[in-house]
């Protein structure tokens, strides 16, 4: 009789628990409006798609995380699933896409809860539309101001030439390492005038720390990479909790300090909304950990996988140099280094930073929440985390957005592209890349990269 009973009750609580999240946030919270969602599941509870989203990125083919929703539901643009800890809705097509990342009306920021203990509740991800845009205010001129962008050029120009002309001479190095350093220092030169090595390599640890975390789950146990990345979240606060603080402290020791615009943190110090309200210390450091970790990670991997693109497709590669050699022999006598001017006129590096923005895709989600009930294509969303993922690229409006868009654009993207034009340019005419590991496997999370760096040499070009 226990037996039977065991028999009966067994594939009953297997059901039970694979249905769980359906039953209790669509049967429970939806009632009929479940009807209009997507196609999906939302997989098991608490864990939800996460165990096989983070299979298939740990794989040699993570594309195979939305072809397994592609086979079961069809080339439908979205699909329901539970992700980092919500039901949602994955979006795909070029349309779904334009309209979420547009229609502030109906969308916010969607990020979630674990993600945002990480990047911080008062940076740009966490914030509401009406702070994002005053925010966007206060930091757009400074970070990507054609002003800003002409002054930062001489000093990327700078960074750029000596460090490829130390790691000319440095022999084996780990490409991507070695790019992440550079795109650091810019940023930390940008943003707080700062050049020391040790503060960079300090703080460069704790970011790589902090980045393993955010597409891991949130298991808050010693081990785990999310704990690990409290912990660096943690320590980051330290650091610019005390910079902001002395920064502060100096100013208020100066009479002229109202005039006082060394970099960004003092335009952060400085600025005040139309009622006089200023950004208090916790939102500067929220806004310098996003900033920081932005500013240099995106940009150094597309440095690196530009590179290895081009030195891949050699026919693309010449064409890319042949430009830059065309813009040189074009330069007004005496007139030494790059101007903004020309950096705009690289119509065909342009495209090869588009393409590679394209292929790796560095931002793999983008999270928005419906603010109400919204009705896209044939499918009803009720307020649930959304986010977007390119499976392959349509040329049309919604379906190449490497920054984002709308209201909520990067607003550093002029900024990365200038980092990269530069950088590209120099290295297109005076040297190449010798992969040590040339068949390197890729590592997908949290950005694609080889598991080796890139271990490789520079060389400079006879």
């Amino acid at each position: 009789m226990y037996t039977a009973v065991l028999l009966a009750v067994i594939p009953f609580l297997l059901w039970l628990l694979k249905n769980a999240n359906h039953l209790l946030y669509e049967t429970a919270q939806l009632g009929s409006k479940r009807f209009a969602l997507p196609p999906g599941n939302l997989g098991w509870p608490f864990i939800g798609n996460m165990w096989s989203f983070l299979r298939a990125f740990k794989s040699p083919y993570p594309d195979s995380f939305m072809d397994s929703f592609l086979s079961r539901y069809g080339n439908t643009g979205m699909y329901k699933a539970f992700m980092f800890g919500s039901p949602s809705v994955i979006v795909t097509s070029a349309e779904a896409c334009k309209r979420v990342l547009n229609d502030d009306e109906a969308f916010g920021s969607g990020w979630p809860p674990s993600t945002m203990k990480l990047i911080g509740e008062n940076s740009f991800i966490g914030i509401s539309n009406q702070e994002h845009k005053r925010l966007r205010r206060i930091t757009a001129a400074p970070v990507n101001g054609y002003d800003a962008l002409a002054t930062y050029l001489t000093y990327i120009e700078k960074i750029v030439v000596s460090s490829l002309d130390k790691w000319g001479n440095m022999g084996e190095i780990e490409f991507l390492t070695e790019l992440r350093k550079l795109t650091f220092k810019i940023i930390m030169y940008i943003f707080l005038s700062s050049e020391s090595e040790t503060i960079m390599e300090a703080l460069e640890r704790e970011y790589t720390m902090l980045n393993l975390g955010v597409r891991a789950m949130a298991i808050n146990i010693p081990g785990f990479a999310y704990y690990k990345a409290l912990k660096a979240r943690k320590n980051l606060e330290a650091t610019f909790g005390s910079i902001v603080r002395g920064r502060r402290m100096e100013r208020e020791r100066k009479e002229n300090s109202k005039t006082m615009k060394r970099d960004m943190l003092d335009a952060l110090l400085e600025a005040e909304d139309e009622d006089g309200r200023r950004l208090s210390d916790e939102e500067i450091i929220d806004v310098l950990i996003m900033y920081l970790n932005a500013g240099h990670e995106s940009s150094g991997h597309t440095m690196m996988w530009a590179t290895i693109f081009l030195q891949q497709h050699p026919h693309f590669l010449q064409k890319a140099k042949a430009e830059q050699e065309e813009m040189i022999k074009k330069r007004p006598v005496g007139q030494k280094g790059l101007t903004l001017k020309e950096v705009r006129q690289m119509p065909y590096l342009s495209k090869v930073i588009d393409e590679t923005l394209r292929v790796v895709t560095f931002s793999l989600t983008v999270f928005r929440e419906a603010k109400h009930d919204v009705k896209i294509s044939a499918y009803k969303l009720s307020n649930s985390l959304l986010s977007f993922l390119f499976n392959d690229f349509i040329p049309k409006a919604g379906s190449f957005l490497p920054f984002g868009a709308g209201s909520r654009l990067c607003p550093g993207n002029d900024l990365a592209k200038l980092e990269i034009s530069v950088f590209l340019h120099y290295f297109l005419l005076n040297y190449k890349l010798e992969r040590v590991n040339p068949e390197s496997p890729i590592r997908y999370l949290p950005h694609s990269k080889p598991e080796d760096n890139c271990l490789g040499r520079i060389k400079r070009l006879v």
